[in-house]
């Protein structure tokens, strides 16, 4: 396996932190940012790279030379004229016979390669790109997938008055050698917003959604934070590799106002205090599950796509809070037959409904949770039996249904906020 990395920024916005050496040998933790890549990719098992290089290319390859004191093959290709994130691959296509890793050399990270590769080869697709939700949608290129998690739009800023979905590319890409039947010779192009935009009608390209640490370093301000991130912990903590804790969320009457049945985004209204409890989560270190039945997808009063379109706005105003969810999982089948209007193809019984736990065995195959570890905020008692039943801790809150049962629950709280608070002072302890 090989990976390419682009290692050819000169770091402009670092100003004086970057201005005898390219972007990717800025220092974190005592060693230039690729020195952290390679040592990544070769702890998963890529032992081959291609570093594209530009700007002071001399100092990147005094300091890797062909990559024997690092247990790697480093080989190099310079670029005399920037031609984006694309030009120099296009010019190697004779070292990429086959599925290779590309990295951008100004995104610290820490993730599980072997997983995303795993999914790229299941997929059978040309192209994955790593996606994440961030906390600032609204000034990011974004896009959506289907089910099958195949990317069915992209969405370049700035974004109109419209709800989007809370999904980023994350600079990290596996492609197949089809891709260069779609790369310009000789022109400068980028993948974000020039080749995958055009290409993803045509070809098959996937998104591996990871909460994992991908973080650029591309102003003084991301730099220090990255450096605050490694220092703690942080950047190995969110490796898929290790458990994570997490908090499962129901929806109406936690996160948003109980109003019955919500079939449609204009009856979907977000408690104020929502995003900061959430926020507040993320910060603690816990992964931010939604966990809802929507049963009126049964009941014939809306569909998938209408409960997805509420779920966009959802994701985009917490988004304009600076708040984020891990995942969102629903259930849209109801077992009880006889309304007019029903649509008989959900009405079946299944074990995604709560109390059933399905939508958590989900959530765990997604992610590595630790459900020991990990928390369940309900208000109704069909949520407390759920989250007893996969072995969680239960807060209920006391607005939406309120009707948990008290001996079903840790503790009682009045809202999400009130709730995230407590989870988070007994986490620390």
């Amino acid at each position: 396996m090989k990976a390419v990395i682009l290692a050819g920024g000169k770091g402009t916005r670092l100003g004086t932190l970057a201005h005898d050496i390219p972007k990717p040998m800025v220092h974190i933790g005592g060693k230039p940012i690729l020195e952290h890549q390679i040592e990544l990719g070769k702890s998963c098992g890529i032992n081959d790279y291609l570093l594209i290089t530009g700007h002071l290319s001399g100092v990147i390859e005094n300091h890797f030379k062909n990559g024997k004191k690092f247990g790697v093959n480093i080989s190099y290709f310079m670029e005399t004229v920037p031609l984006g994130t694309t030009g120099g691959i296009k010019a190697c296509r004779e070292q990429l016979h086959e599925t290779f890793f590309v990295f951008y050399g100004d995104v610290m990270m820490n993730l599980d390669l072997n997983a995303m590769l795993a999914f790229h080869s299941a997929q059978k697709g040309m192209a994955t790109l790593a996606v994440h939700p961030n906390d600032h949608p609204f000034d990011s290129d974004l896009l959506d997938i289907d089910d099958e998690h195949r990317i069915i739009s992209f969405f370049p800023k700035p974004h109109s008055g419209a709800y989007y979905r809370n999904l980023v590319n994350a600079a990290l890409y596996i492609l197949e050698p089809q891709i260069f039947n779609y790369l310009p010779e000789g022109k400068k192009a980028d993948f974000g917003k020039d080749i995958f935009p055009a290409v993803y009608k045509k070809e098959k390209i996937f998104a591996w959604n990871t909460p994992e640490y991908i973080k650029d370093v591309g102003t003084p301000e991301r730099l220090s934070e990255v450096s605050a991130d490694l220092e703690s912990g942080k950047t190995a903590m969110l490796n898929r590799q290790n458990p994570r804790p997490a908090v499962f969320l129901d929806r109406d009457g936690v996160i948003n106002e109980y109003r019955g049945l919500v079939s449609r985004p204009d009856d979907f209204i977000l408690y104020p205090f929502a995003a900061r409890a959430i926020k507040k989560l993320e910060q603690a270190g816990f992964l931010c599950i939604i966990i809802s039945n929507q049963p009126a997808v049964a009941r014939g009063l809306c569909s998938i796509d209408d409960i997805r379109s509420i779920h966009k706005k959802m994701e985009w105003q917490l988004g304009l809070e600076q708040a984020k969810l891990d995942a969102v999982y629903f259930c849209p089948h109801h077992p009880d037959r006889g309304y007019p209007e029903e649509n008989p193809d959900y009405k079946i019984s299944c074990s995604c409904r709560k109390p059933d736990i399905g939508m958590i065995k989900q959530a765990c195959l997604d992610f590595n949770i630790d459900l020991k570890k990990s928390y369940f905020i309900g208000d109704s008692a069909r949520d407390m039996k759920c989250g007893k039943r996969a072995g969680l801790l239960n807060i209920a809150v006391e607005t939406g249904e309120n009707t948990a049962a008290r001996e079903d629950c840790f503790s009682i709280c009045t809202n999400l906020e009130e709730a995230a608070g407590l989870i988070c002072s007994v986490f620390k302890k």
